[in-house]
């Protein structure tokens, strides 16, 4: 691996590169080009070559990339090659939705454990699986218990900071975020925001001036062929 420091932006798409292998491993593809995986999933060809050249080598000159190997480096990088047990905190319509989604088991990942301060909700159960949904107050000692490294924060923004203090005051270093607010935390802790009205404000912005947001999206395009390696080798 290259000493540079590696950007969120190319985390993000190592992660839809392993999400196009598996759906290629799953048709029984062997091997594919940078250029074809581009063009059958509407990637950039020199980005894949960028992103994977932070990581080693992983192509063969007149193969491309075979599929199993690749997936397995992937999965090494972004760390899937282990459980990650998430906690959820906030047991209202959005957590108990996160806690029914299936996809996370795709990932590794696997939700163990609600918390919330309402006491008509302590105690009761969650989905096919069952979750418990737990006491706030527990949640130090249940996250050691039920060896939780990931926690959800699915609460209202006026109080996702003082939760995110108890998270963090629980040993959590991983966070993802789903309440509407500017988060402050420690240095050795993520926090990944995931901003729902951010993301529809944006597509408001692109229905209101759809020629100026596709002019952007083109120039954003040629720019990164731009930065892409000039000594780059194609495979």
């Amino acid at each position: 691996m290259k000493s540079a420091k590696i950007s969120e932006l190319t985390t993000n798409r190592l992660s839809i590169y392993l999400r196009c292998l598996n759906t290629l491993s799953a048709a029984g593809i062997k091997s594919i080009s940078s250029q074809a995986l581009a063009e059958q999933f509407n990637l950039n060809s020199a980005q894949i070559r960028k992103d994977l050249g932070y990581f080693g080598e992983f192509g063969v000159r007149g193969v491309g990339y075979y599929i199993e190997d690749l997936r397995q480096h992937i999965t090494k990088i972004l760390g899937l090659d282990k459980p990650h047990r998430v906690g959820i905190v906030g047991a209202g319509r959005l957590g108990t939705a996160l806690a029914n989604y299936k996809g996370f088991e795709r990932s590794n990942f696997a939700v163990v454990a609600l918390f919330d301060n309402d006491e008509q909700k302590i105690g009761r159960r969650v989905g096919e699986d069952k979750i418990v949904i737990h006491d706030v107050k527990k949640m130090p000692r249940l996250v050691t218990e039920q060896e939780i490294d990931v926690m959800v924060i699915a609460v209202p923004a006026r109080v996702a900071q003082r939760v995110l203090n108890q998270v963090m005051s629980a040993g959590i270093k991983a966070v993802l975020n789903f309440a509407p607010a500017s988060l402050s935390a420690r240095l050795d802790v993520k926090v990944k925001t995931v901003d729902l009205t951010t993301s529809l404000e944006s597509l408001s912005y692109f229905l209101a001036r759809p020629q100026v947001a596709a002019v952007t999206n083109r120039r954003q395009d040629s720019r990164l062929e731009e930065r892409s390696e000039v000594n780059e080798h194609k495979l």
